[in-house]
């Protein structure tokens, strides 16, 4: 690392850049402070980052004020996650790619414990994080990766068929209409798809048994699979140091 990119305040000023990059893609002018002021809160220790205890934190002398703007930033602004999610993805691929290439996309769900009932998609159900059965939420998400590290570009809550067929559910909790039932390889396609269409750079996916037993996930996947499968015989021949045809198997 160089010695300017190191001085004092460097940190501060390409966290701030990024921030800023962020309050772009959130829209409107008036969500800046609360976006700056709820991913530094992210960023500060504590173990709990729901936004009554980030409050305290960012402003211990004007609590209730803080609390009340982040979470109307969080619960009410109108922004698009996948506008900042897209912004990141400009943002942070270039220098992941200083190191290395991308070599996979990455589809893998989370599952966040969660005691209730009311939080948006919690259910029963299994969550990796434990490893079995457990009051949970659950996130699907995309990720491209180089040999070094990792940056999720897509991220959707899933919403299992019960809380989707709820009305009284939905609408106490807000969920918007357009949003249905989805199983997660279905939303996993859906989250591949958009990244072709945003011409992310491609490289093969990876998923696990979840995803790759599900035939519409893996026929939806074909033109990719076609793709590493070339790229295997391709490493082969290299290995070998023999040349051959690299045309993947029908």
């Amino acid at each position: 690392m160089s010695a300017s990119s190191s001085a004092p305040g460097a940190q501060q000023q390409r966290f701030a850049a990024y921030l800023d990059s962020l309050a772009r893609a959130a829209g409107h002018l008036d969500r800046t402070v609360p976006l700056e002021s709820y991913c530094t809160g992210l960023l500060l220790p504590g173990e709990r980052k729901s936004v009554e205890p980030m409050a305290a934190r960012l402003a211990p002398d004007d609590v209730q004020r803080t609390h009340q703007s982040l979470h109307h930033f969080v619960a009410n602004a109108p922004w698009s996650d996948e506008a900042l999610l897209e912004r990141v993805r400009h943002f942070v691929l270039p220098v992941m790619k200083r190191n290395g290439p991308v070599v996979a996309w990455i589809v893998d769900d989370t599952g966040f414990v969660k005691k209730g009932t009311h939080s948006v998609g919690v259910v029963r159900q299994y969550c990796g994080q434990v490893g079995k059965q457990e009051n949970c939420r659950v996130a699907v998400s995309l990720s491209v990766a180089t040999e070094q590290t990792s940056l999720p570009i897509a991220w959707r809550l899933y919403l299992p068929e019960t809380w989707a067929k709820d009305r009284k559910r939905r609408k106490e909790a807000g969920i918007p209409e357009e949003i249905s039932f989805a199983t997660k390889p279905t939303i996993a396609l859906q989250q591949i798809r958009q990244a072709i269409e945003q011409e992310v750079i491609s490289a093969p996916v990876l998923a696990d048994a979840a995803y790759g037993n599900d035939s519409q996930f893996r026929e939806g996947n074909h033109d990719r699979l076609e793709m590493w499968r070339s790229s295997l015989v391709r490493e082969a021949v290299e290995r070998a140091g023999t040349p051959t045809d690299t045309t993947a198997p029908g």
